[in-house]
């Protein structure tokens, strides 16, 4: 698979899962994949990993993992509940 084509199917993906799962009062809507943005991805051989984010400030976040071997996608839903500074 392609970056492009992975890239693709993480926006499709998480657009998908919002929209099937956002609540009934959610204000925002149904997303696009052009509302899915890629923070960070990694290829290792046939396996690709990526973390993604929308544009809706609910605090999610989704990890993806593509299954090279066994053609299959993996999604993690987490939500961010708090970004602390820690000094050293």
């Amino acid at each position: 698979m392609t970056d492009v084509k992975f890239f693709a199917l993480v926006k499709s993906t998480v657009a998908d899962y919002f929209n099937t799962r956002k609540d009934a009062t959610d204000k925002n809507g149904d997303i696009s994949p052009d509302d899915v943005f890629i923070v960070w991805y990694c290829k290792a051989l046939q396996n690709w990993k990526a973390l993604a984010s929308t544009t809706v400030s609910d605090g999610m976040y989704y990890e993806l993992t593509l299954n090279g071997d066994k053609e299959e996608l993996y999604l993690d839903a987490y939500k961010k509940w708090e970004n602390k500074r820690i000094p050293l």
